[in-house]
């Protein structure tokens, strides 16, 4: 895994990030299986330092529930935005995590062309109906207390130039729709530090304060929606926890991501 830091902005990247946790460092490698599988095996083995480790390429990526994904291909290796960012957390609650690491990615992302990306519960960023990038959460046991900090992983792809749609569950969208000149290392230094900020800000205060900022960005609020489990209804937000709010026929279901997978009235699982 050779390192290509000197095509991505390491040193801004680390000062920024520095600020907020200083023991947090960079890593930037050209190609590996998943950086979020990588994160993972330090964790498990017992390296609990925080990293921030960027991909050109990753070629067994993965999504939530075992989906696959992948990013960078030789011809286009600068089409995909690929990181995870790692360290220990130790929040009164781990409920809505994933949403306000949505809310602060998709904050990030819009003052890039005022694209109106929104966030599809749990864990996609849309625009226009059209998944722009994805997130994945994972933790790992630091200690045996109940207390003790569990290192979180957080897993993001985020596509930078055009994606065949072949095979897709949802039709791509990419940032350079509304901002040509963007480039993944432009892209990663707008979204990582405001991240961090997010996830540091999540252990202290938990989803609350997020909320209101992920209402007004909900891609499902209002609509009707389809479960994989067979469950239709409509969709009435998230519960203070970050459950989401169905009202189905026999009364409301609140859904937990760990659960299913939702999609609206109309569109294929």
């Amino acid at each position: 895994m050779a390192a290509m830091s000197q095509v991505w902005p390491v040193d801004a990247l680390q000062q920024a990030l520095a600020a907020q946790l200083p023991s947090l460092r960079v890593e930037v490698v050209d190609e590996i299986a998943s950086t979020n599988t990588e994160l993972m095996r330090r964790a498990r083995a017992g390296d609990t330092r925080a990293v921030l480790l960027v991909a050109e390429r990753q070629t067994a990526g993965r999504g939530r529930l075992g989906r696959q994904w992948e990013g960078g291909v030789p011809q286009e290796r600068a089409a995909s935005l690929m990181f995870s960012l790692s360290l220990p957390l130790a929040p009164r609650s781990w409920s809505g995590l994933s949403l306000a690491v949505g809310v602060s990615a998709a904050e990030s992302l819009d003052p890039l062309g005022n694209a109106g990306v929104q966030i599809k519960w749990p864990n996609d960023l849309w625009v226009q109906d059209r998944k722009l990038a994805g997130i994945l959460i994972e933790t790992a046991s630091t200690g045996h207390a109940t207390a003790a900090p569990r290192q979180v992983v957080i897993g993001i792809g985020i596509n930078i130039g055009p994606r065949p749609a072949d095979a897709m569950r949802t039709p791509p969208a990419w940032v350079r729709q509304w901002a040509p000149q963007a480039e993944p290392a432009s892209v990663l230094l707008a979204v990582a530090p405001a991240l961090l900020a997010e996830v540091l800000r999540f252990a202290d205060e938990g989803f609350a304060p997020v909320a209101p900022r992920f209402a007004a960005r909900d891609a499902l609020l209002g609509r009707d929606v389809h479960l994989s489990d067979g469950t239709a209804g409509r969709c009435e937000g998230v519960a203070p926890d970050g459950e989401l709010r169905i009202a189905t026929t026999a009364g409301l279901r609140l859904v937990d991501s760990a659960e299913v997978s939702v999609r609206p009235l109309g569109q294929a699982f």
